[in-house]
């Protein structure tokens, strides 16, 4: 099956793989190749993905995600967002001090929406860390 992670600066993935595991706004959703035809809505999370039927689960790639749209077909899969970064490419310091700017931001939030963007950044650092461990603790 063909996977492909588009974001706003373009193809972040394009290949073929034997499983992907995305959060959706109704769950984690599990595809493999023959998948029913499905559209989606991605939420920000962890997209796991195991390219071949032999892999274990410690050769797993993992992808933090900003929510997104999610396309299946039986031989396709494809997942549009704005960011997606690869296990390998996050900086776990980095992404410490920014979740803790969020929570400051969050903490010190004026109104509603500054308190909804805060949330959305906490959220989102939150993940980049996740992401981060699960490819440290698997390579």
């Amino acid at each position: 099956m063909h996977l492909q992670l588009i974001t706003l600066t373009g193809s972040g993935v394009d290949q073929e793989v034997y499983e992907v595991v995305i959060p959706t706004i109704d769950g984690e959703i599990a595809v493999f190749p023959g998948h029913e035809p499905l559209v989606t809505v991605a939420k920000t999370g962890v997209i796991s993905v195991r390219r071949r039927r032999t892999d274990t689960n410690s050769q797993m790639e993992y992808f933090a995600i900003s929510g997104g749209v999610v396309e299946i077909s039986p031989t396709n899969v494809r997942v549009l967002v704005d960011e997606a970064d690869h296990g390998a490419d996050i900086v776990e310091a980095e992404s410490q001090a920014a979740l803790e700017r969020a929570q400051t931001l969050r903490d010190n939030a004026k109104d509603q929406v500054e308190l909804e963007k805060a949330h959305q950044l906490v959220d989102r650092h939150m993940v980049r860390l996740k992401v981060a461990d699960l490819h440290r603790r698997h390579h």
